[in-house]
């Protein structure tokens, strides 16, 4: 920190942060170089009165064959953010923000931000020359900034090209918001995800804000320093080992970048073949430094194996899968080789096997087909995994550039027929000749399982399968003749069906004796009627008797009801009114014993 505040952060200081993390990554004929500048007039520890500028501007100067591949822009300063600026006068918004919070204790809390924006396009667009940032605002805060001297501002482009003549790279673009200052004397950073195949040209930058050129104090033992992997690294007279972060250039070798630096290191004796990863150590016992990227560049000709699938076409009731699968080799520095072996898995379960046909070039690809059976024993919705340069066991055969990427999944949900609750028989009564009218409207919901099935009836199975004629009045259905089986089908959302039956089944009801007659030939009561008895109980035999017990008339299912008449009656063959008693042989092992009662004729 700045000499004016040592004492006070002895006393206390708290510091909030974001840990720097990968943001991007490059493979191939790549490099990348600074572009920025403060907007500070001088460092702000000696200004006598305070002031920030709203503008600035640095100069693009690629090299001939350079193409620019991507450009992001930073900028940063003291308060809580100004996050719309303009760039050689386009408005630019962030799209990401970074923060900090040095809380010393009221009143000495201090903010400080840093934004982000992609502006590849307008960078390609305009190429070398010379940039401006503008419109960055920071007077709101500068006079409470001022209060321990942080009063800074400024920008950089990080700026991505690439050149055949490059050897073949990995670049990695690591950011975030992390600080070292003097009570918070150690910052430890692990840059994951490289991979060192040869560490010649290997080199790092780094992007800070608000470090000091006047450190270390003179007569002080108190010291700045950057380590990788345990080595300090420097680039004198521009970035001494105690002072690595002290406001300067390496692109322009300018040392009046005031707050801000711009700092690239060759790292090749730092770093190891094998290597994947490097750890950053920053020490400061006096300033206070805001980490706010990192960028690596290491010579790497490794493949990168990716694969994909395309959701495949499912059947209904159908396990096995034709899966067409793409593997890539794309953002890569070497080729992949024929034979890298493929597996496919469901809910982890291998089930399929295939390898590379061809070699595959950087950025190149190979499309093929497999085709695989899924097991009984996977549940019909699972997750369907392919993983390239795998032997089975989750590990590979070949180096690759990442080892986190060779996986592809998605869920699958297997199509199948709806189950289904069995429905039971329905029992009506014979109408003769075992016609019968059956309700099984209840049905339709009964034998779903799932609310969101569709069920439907028809007289064949054929029908059913084809979806055609189904019945109408399921409420009220006439089956002619019983057993009769009614077919269902069941389906659901995804188009698959299931089939039931059950039988519509005819008994023989017990009959309704209508016990009067008036054989007036008027239609009303005529004839002894029985509701329920002809052409159903097709053996039966009715005997009427006379109140003295004399049988008078039988009858069964091949004469008329009774009219009134007497058999065998001498003089009159019509029997008088009254009463009389009949007997009702139903002959049916349902009913055993006859029916019995009297009735009146009425003459």
């Amino acid at each position: 920190m700045k000499k004016i505040l040592f004492f006070f952060l002895l006393v206390y200081q708290l510091s909030f942060s974001q840990n720097i993390s990968l943001y991007n990554q490059f493979n191939g004929r790549y490099d990348f170089t600074f572009v920025g500048n403060t907007l500070n007039p001088i460092e702000n520890s000696f200004q006598s009165f305070p002031a920030v500028l709203t503008t600035s501007d640095a100069t693009l100067a690629l090299n001939s064959g350079d193409v620019i591949e991507s450009a992001y822009l930073y900028w940063a300063g003291c308060g809580t953010g100004d996050f719309n600026v303009k760039l050689n006068g386009v408005d630019i918004t962030a799209t990401r923000t970074f923060s900090n919070i040095l809380d010393q204790g009221a009143p000495y809390i201090f903010n400080f931000f840093s934004a982000f924006t992609d502006v590849t396009s307008q960078v390609q667009a305009t190429g070398n020359g010379i940039y401006t940032l503008s419109d960055l605002d920071v007077s709101p805060f500068i006079d409470h900034h001022a209060l321990n001297s942080t009063n800074f501002a400024g920008w950089a482009l990080i700026v991505v090209y690439k050149n055949p003549a490059l050897p073949l790279n990995q670049l990695n673009i690591y950011d975030g918001m992390q600080v070292v200052s003097n009570l918070q004397n150690n910052l430890n950073v692990t840059l994951n995800a490289l991979n060192v195949i040869d560490n010649v040209d290997a080199k790092i930058g780094f992007l800070a804000w608000e470090g000091d050129s006047g450190i270390p104090i003179p007569g002080s033992s108190l010291i700045e320093s950057l380590r990788i992997n345990g080595n300090v690294i420097s680039n004198p007279p521009l970035n001494p080992g105690n002072n690595a972060f002290n406001g300067t250039n390496s692109e322009t070798n300018s040392s009046q970048l005031y707050n801000m630096d711009l700092d690239i290191y060759n790292i090749q004796n730092n770093i190891n073949v094998g290597d994947t990863q490097a750890l950053i150590q920053l020490t400061s016992q006096q300033d206070y430094v805001m980490i706010n990227a990192i960028v690596t560049k290491l010579n790497s000709q490794l493949p990168d194996a990716r694969i994909n699938f395309s959701e495949p076409i499912l059947s209904c009731n159908v396990r096995e899968l034709i899966l067409n699968y793409t593997v890539t080799n794309f953002n890569s520095t070497a080729d992949l080789p024929a034979n890298t072996p493929i597996k496919f898995y469901a809910d982890g379960v291998l089930i399929g096997s295939i390898f590379t046909q061809n070699i595959i070039p950087i950025d190149g690809f190979e499309i093929g087909t497999i085709t695989v059976t899924i097991p009984s024993s996977i549940p019909l919705q699972f997750n369907l995994m392919a993983q390239v340069d795998d032997i089975g066991n989750g590990t590979g055969i070949i180096n690759e550039i990442s080892e986190t990427n060779n996986s592809f999944s998605l869920p699958i949900r297997l199509l199948a027929s709806p189950n289904f609750n069995q429905p039971e028989e329905l029992i009506s009564c014979n109408l003769g000749f075992t016609r019968a009218f059956f309700d099984f409207s209840s049905y339709e919901n009964s034998i779903q399982n799932d609310i969101s099935d569709l069920v439907t009836f028809y007289e064949t199975e054929t029908e059913a399968i084809a979806e055609i004629n189904p019945i109408g009045n399921i409420s009220n259905y006439e089956a002619i003749t019983t057993p009769k089986t009614i077919w269902v089908r069941i389906e659901n959302t995804a188009g698959c069906f299931s089939t039931a039956s059950f039988l519509l089944k005819s008994r023989n009801c017990e009959p309704i004796v209508y016990n009067a007659v008036s054989p007036n030939n008027d239609g009303l009561n005529d004839f002894f009627y029985i509701s329920g008895l002809r052409d159903i109980f097709l053996n039966y035999k009715l005997e009427v008797y006379n109140r003295w017990g004399r049988l008078i008339w039988t009858g069964d299912n091949s004469k008329p009801d009774w009219n009134g008449n007497a058999e065998n009656a001498v003089g009159n063959d019509e029997a008088p009114g009254g009463t009389y008693y009949y007997i009702l042989h139903l002959n049916d092992p349902d009913f055993p014993n006859p029916m019995n009662g009297y009735l009146l004729l009425k003459r």
